[in-house]
């Protein structure tokens, strides 16, 4: 053997046998190739940047073709943000050399933060920084120290993925120059449009641009107008500008529209074959009565010691099979979204519309949890099975509670074949709900709203919505079984995405004891309170008049419930377990839910976990995906509803209304209005004859000389001085002179005193309430 062949075949690996998941990619691929994780580790044991070329040859791999596969994983791998390749094409691992990996989220006023991918304190981003990022591009970041603030300090090394390929907004020209301003205000760069890709734009007219150039630390992004939406205030707009500001996919692609097109509005006898046949039990579906899709129905009686409990939800898996263009539309999609009077479905209307929709008397493919309940709440015990069903009734929630708490006669004769078992789905529900209160769960009392629209899509007024015990029925019910979905894939060890909401941060629960302890009061549990800590709180202030003060502040201290291969319960909740099952019309972690029940169901025991078609790993990027479409969701229908909101609010400049302080910050107090339920902002500069402090603690203004209080929660009044649309904007002013307001303690007077005068900061982005669910 010549001493160069000895020096290439020194130190190889025989990577078949010490690859711990070679079974995993044989199973995957006929012509399998070392695992990422076994590739990562052997990158870490040599200790050095290592080029792909080296790392094939200590592997052994002498074909042109495994060495190609080994080089494509690489590159899989560094755009995954698992590894880095520095400028001589060595790969070294992030982690290494004090690099983060994650995705940017950015400020309006031009900084940002980067998420890291494994969790921890975020990354801060200067302004210079992030000339060279948009919002949501992940990235892999070099920690260079701290600001002035404390807060570790990022530089971006690589970007690994971008996030944003295209913009809407406005249209201008000034001084010979063309540009759009992004609608989305997380976007700060303003995209310049040569002169011959403009189009037919016309400046003022709002614009989708595609990005043709992507921004660096020099040179800001350049785009080209690839549609004209239309003028400013048209009606519907603000959906339009919102589905694409925020990239929300709208258009099925052509290979979707193959796969469905030989699906029909029925049942196929094949598919109904070898299924449990439901279609005689009285199953019925409770939804609102402008639902138009049914993808959940429940039955239920009652047994001798406790109740037998159905909850038969649309097979979606069925129709949806994984590597297909369907499924990949899916992901991408990750939820369906609900603006105001329109849905952008997470699946083709002849699935969410049809086929899984759960109409009443036509057969339905589903998926049943079957739970025994007893007598105190508790879940005995559950299985799932494949089933064959018929809705006996599609019931609004108006009905059923006209039907249970009205008993209203014509209700009851209109659906007397239900009405036996619909009563005893009420019966269950309060022990449910006696379980719930005894094990803690978080009930706060907000309010929802509806628009309702009158003549072209405007606004005629915004209602509350009530919710009734048809509507905490059917809660009850789908939450019973979201948890029987998370003890069965936790007992058969199967990857699966859990919905889990972590309890608040150390922080957050410093700040809330500072507060509670201003109005003589105490949450229990020290440093790491519980649930039930919590809801004991909420029970004990119901009679206080400064109730909703606290509960606000209770419910901004949570921290926001995300997806997770990781079952870390849910704190809001009081649960243990707890998985997303029934909604998979309209998202994606319940229909991953769904394949994982499946899997267990047909196949044998030897074979669950290990033959199943997604890893751990796979689960952690579809959780990370998952959790960022639904918070894309909220931001883009918070964002056409202030618009809408804004436009309702134009022609009332001048007008007076009474409201409520929501938000206090350092640059003002932000007011929702009373019956309106419109929210704006009183600027900390139109609070006149003082200077104003802010007490985060306390989430109030204090002034220096009067010693007044603005907090969290006061009556105000006010008159709407502004609006602007394009910022989603309204401006308020203090309508008449502020009533006396309490003074501040005399020891904090002094103090203040001798701080000397300091005027607040200024912002454009105010506290954002935490979904829990």
């Amino acid at each position: 053997m010549t001493q160069k062949r000895r020096k290439k075949t020194a130190g190889r690996i025989d990577w078949r046998r010490q690859d711990p998941n070679y079974a995993r990619e044989k199973a995957k691929y006929g012509h399998p190739v070392p695992s990422r994780e076994f590739l990562l580790q052997c990158i870490k044991d040599l200790g050095v940047p290592t080029a792909w070329q080296e790392l094939a040859d200590r592997l052994g791999m002498e074909e042109e073709d495994d060495r190609e596969a080994v080089r494509r994983r690489l590159k899989a791998m560094e755009r995954d943000g698992s590894l880095l390749r520095n400028r001589r094409g060595g790969y070294v691992p992030v982690g290494k050399q004090d690099l983060v990996r994650g995705r940017v989220t950015a400020h309006p006023d031009g900084f940002g933060f980067l998420i890291p991918d494994e969790g921890g304190n975020d990354l801060f981003l200067s302004a210079r920084e992030m000339r060279r990022v948009f919002h949501g591009d992940r990235l892999v970041a070099r920690v260079v120290g701290e600001d002035r603030r404390g807060r570790r300090e990022g530089a971006v090394v690589e970007v690994l993925e971008r996030n944003t390929h295209r913009v809407v907004g406005r249209f201008f020209r000034e001084a010979g120059a063309a540009f759009v301003v992004p609608d989305n205000k997380r976007i700060v760069h303003n995209l310049v449009i040569p002169g011959e890709e403009v189009g037919e734009a016309q400046p003022g007219q709002i614009v989708v641009a595609d990005i043709l150039e992507q921004p660096t630390l020099r040179n800001p992004p350049i785009g080209r107008i690839v549609e004209v939406l239309g003028d400013h205030m048209a009606p519907g707009m603000e959906i339009d500008v919102a589905a694409r500001s925020y990239e929300l996919p709208c258009e099925w692609p052509e290979a979707v529209e193959e796969e469905i097109s030989g699906l029909g509005a029925k049942v196929t006898p094949a598919a109904k074959r070898g299924r449990e046949d439901l279609r005689e039990l009285p199953l019925v579906t409770i939804d609102g009565a402008d639902s138009r899709d049914f993808d959940d129905a429940v039955y239920c009686e009652a047994k001798p010691k406790g109740w037998r409990l159905l909850v038969a939800i649309a097979d979606v898996a069925h129709y949806v099979q994984p590597g297909t263009a369907l499924d990949q539309e899916a992901i991408n999609r990750g939820n369906s979204v609900y603006f105001p009077e329109r849905v952008i479905p997470m699946l083709p209307e002849v699935l969410s519309n049809g086929l899984c929709s759960i109409n009443p008397g036509v057969d339905r493919l589903c998926m049943v949890a079957d739970m025994y309940i007893n007598q105190e709440g508790k879940l005995l015990r559950s299985r799932f099975f494949e089933g064959l069903m018929r809705s006996h009734a599609r019931l609004t929630y108006d009905e059923v509670a006209a039907m249970l708490l009205e008993r209203d006669p014509a209700t009851r004769k209109r659906h007397a074949h239900v009405v036996p078992h619909v009563e005893e789905l009420h019966r269950l529900y309060q022990v449910l709900r006696k379980a719930r209160l005894k094990r803690g769960a978080i009930d706060f009392d907000t309010t929802e709203t509806r628009i309702v629209f009158g003549d072209e899509r405007k606004i005629d007024r915004i209602v509350p919505v009530e919710r009734n015990d048809a509507h905490k029925l059917i809660e009850e019910c789908m939450i019973s079984a979201n948890v029987a979905a998370a003890r069965f894939l936790s007992r058969h060890k199967m990857p699966a995405l859990y919905r889990v909401h972590d309890g608040p941060k150390s922080e957050k629960i410093e700040d809330l004891h500072t507060f509670l302890g201003e109005l003589g009061l105490k949450l229990r549990g020290g440093d790491k309170p519980q649930a039930q800590d919590y809801a004991r709180l909420l029970e004990s202030i119901q009679d206080r008049p400064d109730a909703h003060l606290i509960q606000t502040v209770l419910l901004r201290s949570m921290s926001q419930a995300v997806y997770t291969p990781d079952n870390a319960g849910h704190f809001g909740l009081a649960l243990d377990q707890y998985a997303h099952f029934t909604s998979p019309i309209r998202r994606y972690p319940d229909l991953l839910v769904h394949r994982a029940i499946r899997h267990v169901l047909r196949n044998s025991k030897r074979k669950k976990a290990q033959a199943f078609s997604y890893s751990h790993t796979d689960m952690q990027k579809f959780g990370e995906q998952c959790s960022m479409t639904e918070r894309r969701a909220d931001e883009a229908t918070r964002d056409a509803e202030d618009w809408l909101k804004c436009e309702f609010m134009m022609d009332k400049v001048g007008e007076v209304y009474d409201g409520i302080i929501s938000s206090v910050t350092s640059f003002g107090i932000f007011v929702e209005l009373r019956d309106i339920f419109v929210e704006g902002l009183v600027h900390i500069t139109a609070l006149k004859n003082d200077y104003y402090h802010f007490e985060a603690h306390g989430h109030r203004l204090i002034g220096e000389r009067t010693h007044k209080i603005y907090r969290l929660g006061d009556a105000i009044r006010v008159k709407v001085v502004r609006v602007d649309l394009d910022e989603r904007k309204i401006d308020f002013e203090l309508a008449e002179a502020a009533p006396e307001a309490p003074a501040a303690p005399a020891e904090k007077k002094r103090k203040r005193r001798r701080g000397g005068r300091k005027r607040g900061g200024h912002s454009s982005q105010r506290n954002k309430k935490r979904s829990t669910s």
